[in-house]
């Protein structure tokens, strides 16, 4: 009797033996799956993930955005149709009031606070000052346009017809130029030093010279001593000679189309003064880099933007 249950003691021990082994081997098997369950989702989560950001930067893409711009005034009509063209292309992008001052006021503006995406100047000096005194992205800028410094009197004027420098030489006109800030009249004073007609603060002349009266009286003791009118922007400038105030004026090619009431009388020498180029670039500060940077690649490349510079007296530097 104590033999046969010894015997199914042990038959019972043996089967747990089995049982116990099946477990751990169930329970190993489980393990394998599950960390194979979870190495999948993890990849899946992975992959969940990259989805999103391609779907965010996608529409990222298209998020609304405003442009702030500080452009020379020179460029004030082309570049509202201009904005008005790039709107309607891409409808997430609309531009705030922009800012249309003599270079030398933008720079101000910035130096003081003001905000600004895109920066677009009359001159390579003022678009230097702007890199060296950090308020712009240098590896943005661009040389954007070209354009001509012409003479011209009101549109009614029938008693001249034709005008040279020399002539302004004569002292027989009187003439109006924009003041240091504004970059024509830096170009108009540059032209008006070949004919002895400015004295730069530092004896030079021509291309060489700033162009600036630097709080002097650059015209005393010159053929137009007591003729010049000076002012704060060349669209001003522009209506002197409009108005009659004065015989002729120095403005762009591009203020005739902009304003109208005058008419050339004359071309001022491109080697008589520092090339004409209007550089852009955009502000360090800016918050919408990449669409300011956008912006001005456009202007470069649309074949309809290039078709509103020409039409309003801009010629693309590339």
């Amino acid at each position: 009797m104590k033999k046969r249950i010894h015997i199914v003691f042990a038959a019972a021990f043996a089967a747990a033996l089995v049982a116990a082994f099946a477990l751990v081997g169930c329970s190993s098997g489980g393990s394998s799956t599950a960390s194979s369950a979870s190495g999948s989702a993890s990849a899946s989560s992975a992959s969940a993930s990259t989805t999103s950001a391609s779907a965010s930067s996608a529409a990222a893409s298209g998020e609304k955005v405003e442009l702030q711009i500080f452009a020379a005034n020179s460029l004030s009509k082309a570049m509202a149709e201009a904005q008005e063209l790039y709107t309607k292309q891409n409808p997430n992008v609309t531009f705030a009031d922009t800012q249309y001052k003599s270079s030398g006021e933008l720079n101000s503006m910035l130096e003081g606070g003001a905000y600004a995406d895109l920066e677009i100047t009359a001159s390579k000096g003022t678009m230097d000052t702007a890199e060296e005194k950090g308020y712009i992205d240098k590896g943005t800028r661009i040389t954007m346009f070209k354009n001509d410094l012409v003479m011209v009197t009101s549109a009614n004027n029938n008693d001249i017809k034709e005008v040279t420098l020399n002539d302004i030489a004569s002292g027989k006109y009187t003439v109006c130029v924009g003041d240091d800030s504004v970059p024509a009249g830096n170009y108009a004073n540059q032209s008006l030093s070949t004919v002895g007609c400015f004295k730069d603060p530092d004896g030079k002349t021509g291309s060489e010279s700033a162009g600036k009266a630097n709080g002097t009286d650059a015209y005393a003791g010159t053929p137009i001593d007591g003729k010049v009118v000076t002012d704060t922007s060349v669209g001003n400038v522009c209506k002197h000679a409009e108005s009659g105030d004065v015989d002729i004026a120095f403005v762009y090619t591009s203020d005739v189309e902009r304003f109208g009431g005058v008419k050339v009388v004359g071309v001022v020498p491109a080697d008589t003064h520092k090339n004409i180029t209007y550089p852009g670039a955009v502000c360090a500060q800016s918050k919408n880099a990449d669409a300011a940077k956008a912006f001005l690649d456009w202007c470069m490349t649309d074949k309809d933007a290039a078709e509103i510079w020409q039409k309003w007296g801009f010629e693309l530097a590339s």
